[in-house]
């Protein structure tokens, strides 16, 4: 496995700001033709953005190139222009980077990430949020990096998560944090495949922190996010921090609505109203797992491999939508549960969480009556984690929600303890478990709740995010 050192990162750091000094003299002062800048150039935004399966030359960088790159390095970037749902401009830097990244084989391919920075002066380095949106789509055009852009189709399309969750890095920006969001399901949109998710994520942050314009520097404190789709990264990234890019400086991370067992989920969904979307989660995880891929071409029956070429170009709203309570077990042709087929059981040990104790310190929150991901799964994690006495984990079980309101009244929460661990304070040791009957109720939250309304309106109107 490939990391990059201390010195790599600060060599690809000065690379990457010598590189904007050098386009900005071009552009300002018509430098020498024959003058060569270092590094990528900055492309200027375009006016209508184009979906990856228009934008190749951007989303899949060639071979040789991603070889020759290391993890995390920045290959291409151009400016963009963010919206709310794809028509309202905010007033902010925005940026979008290819950079080179790891499957789950260690294998070099093709990431992009959209990169943030909020008005205004922060402290040297700026503090940086991973945020983690539960892409939970099959096209590329349900990205983050396409969804989140000013004229950008898909929330008409379908996306409607990426833009609903986009609030979350409004409210980050508005505390003078930078934001990264990654792509985290990768080229191929291999939806739940964890592990992907999880490298993406971390080569992501080192993108983030040697993109000399974002004011982040590789030793600027970080936090991770995610709820649901976005939770399988949040958590691959915290437990694979330590092995795989022990070099960043990440103080904390935060997942609510946890995909922990994927094969729970899938028994949990089996006939009932969330089958369209779990099944769409199927087959995500063909994309990124060969053997997987082929068990399901040898034992979909017919009806199906149909579902699975109706829905392959759509994104997360019609996902769910479709054909629920689906019998997905149904749909195989095995003798037994199909789950404990070798290829299967291989495919969803990968995934599952909770191999690893993380390093950083964890906020984790589900609804005691999730609908999607059973609360069980993550009792489980937080007991395996916290068996360790090194642990620090935080959980939280919230009684008066299901899953899509648990984000609602947990992510502030959430928002509101990677707070704390950016600015310093440290987590409190060990582990504790807390049931509460709604998390509106943990102090400051609602405060904070009215302050990230008040801003994000006046956003509507022009008011620069993160100006004071």
């Amino acid at each position: 496995m490939r990391t990059s050192t201390r010195s790599g990162r600060m060599r690809r750091f000065c690379m990457v700001s010598m590189s904007a000094a050098v386009a900005v003299s071009l552009a300002g002062v018509g430098a020498h033709a024959e003058a060569e800048p270092v590094g990528p150039p900055v492309e200027p935004a375009r006016v209508l953005p184009l979906p990856p399966e228009l934008d190749q030359a951007f989303y899949r960088q060639p071979p040789e190139v991603l070889a020759a790159a290391a993890p995390g390095e920045v290959i291409a970037v151009r400016q963009v222009d963010l919206a709310n749902f794809g028509l309202i401009p905010l007033n902010v830097d925005a940026w979008q980077v290819s950079y080179r990244s790891n499957d789950s084989r260690d294998e070099p391919i093709s990431a992009v990430a959209t990169l943030i920075k909020p008005r205004g002066v922060a402290p040297e380095p700026r503090k940086l949020l991973s945020l983690q949106i539960a892409e939970d789509s099959t096209a590329g055009y349900c990205t983050p990096s396409y969804a989140l852009q000013h004229l950008s189709v898909a929330p008409l399309l379908g996306q409607i998560v990426a833009p609903g969750e986009f609030v979350f890095a409004q409210a980050a920006l508005q505390q003078g944090w930078a934001v990264v969001v990654p792509d985290h399901q990768g080229p191929n949109s291999a939806y739940a495949a964890g592990p992907l998710g999880g490298r993406i994520t971390l080569d992501g942050i080192r993108a983030a922190t040697s993109f000399a314009p974002l004011e982040v520097g590789p030793d600027a404190p970080v936090g991770l996010y995610g709820y649901s789709g976005g939770s399988m990264p949040t958590g691959h990234a915290a437990e694979l921090r330590a092995s795989y890019a022990p070099e960043l400086n990440i103080v904390g991370a935060a997942q609510g609505g946890v995909g922990a067992d994927l094969g729970a989920t899938l028994n949990m969904a089996n006939n009932q109203a969330t089958a369209g979307l779990v099944f769409a989660a199927v087959m995500g995880l063909a994309r990124e797992y060969p053997d997987f891929a082929a068990f399901l071409d040898s034992k979909v029956n017919p009806l199906g491999k149909a579902l699975m070429t109706l829905k392959a170009p759509l994104c997360v709203q019609y996902q769910s939508a479709l054909f629920p309570f689906l019998n997905l077990k149904g749909l195989m042709q095995t003798e037994g549960d199909p789950l404990h087929d070798p290829v299967v059981a291989a495919m969803l040990e990968d995934t599952k969480l909770g191999k690893t104790v993380p390093d950083v310190p964890m906020f984790i929150w589900h609804s005691a009556w999730d609908e999607i991901l059973p609360l069980g799964s993550t009792n489980d994690l937080v007991n395996t984690y916290c068996q360790n006495p090194d642990a620090r984990v935080q959980f939280t079980r919230d009684h008066a929600s299901e899953h899509i309101v648990a984000e609602i009244t947990g992510g502030p929460a959430a928002l509101l303890w990677l707070r704390d661990r950016l600015d310093g304070v440290p987590a409190q040791a060990g582990c504790s478990t807390t049931d509460m009957p709604t998390m509106l109720a943990t102090p400051g939250e609602l405060p904070f709740l009215a302050s990230v309304f008040g801003e994000t309106v006046a956003s509507f109107f022009g008011k620069p995010i993160g100006a004071r």
